[in-house]
């Protein structure tokens, strides 16, 4: 069995786990904290495939992905619910980063496997890393990290790149292709989290007052 199908329980799992803990961190109810861990794992896959519409839906198609994200948020609201962990303080942040690096390879590849050109191949796997993040984000009324100054779509924009180029000029086999633009994307967001990188703010110039003449 391929190693990108344990990424693909990789970064669902992972997705589901980052989904509950921002639910228990804005204080939701048992269901709500699932809902917002199965979104967060199948979101950005499920809008991929709608724009793509090449057949059913992954998690219909095969139910595997689903079921994942299930487990995994159940287990973890049962976790955090009858034991005193306190997570890291950069748990879901670092939780994050894995899924996105793991969905946007997983985009990628789906779409270049859809016979789609090189760019939209890129975009697909920019949105499948952040779509279920961003659903997370504004369920929990939380403004979502892709936009914030935060380095985040930049590392995915960056990493599907390098997976595109690789695998198509480069000749690199296609899991090893992904499994570069997976780490690629992966470094960069976590340099950003705890180097503190961002992006310049998008403001316009301070205009220079213009002085009046003085009158008499």
């Amino acid at each position: 069995m391929s190693y990108l199908f344990w990424l693909d329980i990789l970064g669902t799992a992972v997705f589901a786990i980052s989904g509950v803990l921002l639910a228990v961190r804005t204080q939701m109810d048992p269901i709500g904290a699932l809902v917002l861990g199965v979104i967060t794992a199948i979101g950005g896959g499920t809008i991929r495939d709608i724009i793509l519409n090449n057949g059913p839906i992954f998690w219909i198609a095969d139910s595997t992905d689903l079921v994942i994200a299930l487990v995994f948020s159940c287990l973890s609201i049962l976790f955090i619910r009858f034991t005193s962990f306190n997570y890291p303080r950069y748990s879901l942040s670092i939780l994050d980063a894995i899924g996105l690096a793991v969905f946007v390879g997983i985009g990628v590849n789906k779409t270049l496997n859809s016979d789609a050109n090189e760019l939209i191949a890129v975009c697909m796997g920019v949105l499948t890393g952040v779509g279920g993040g961003i659903i997370r984000d504004v369920l929990a009324r939380e403004i979502p990290m892709v936009f914030r100054v935060d380095i985040y779509a930049t590392a995915c924009i960056i990493g599907g790149m390098c997976h595109v180029i690789s695998h198509k000029i480069l000749l690199f086999n296609l899991e090893i292709a992904t499994l570069l633009g997976i780490v690629v994307t992966l470094s960069i967001r976590l340099m950003a989290i705890f180097l503190h990188l961002k992006l310049p703010i998008v403001s316009a110039k301070k205009s220079v007052p213009i002085k009046q003449p003085k009158t008499d």
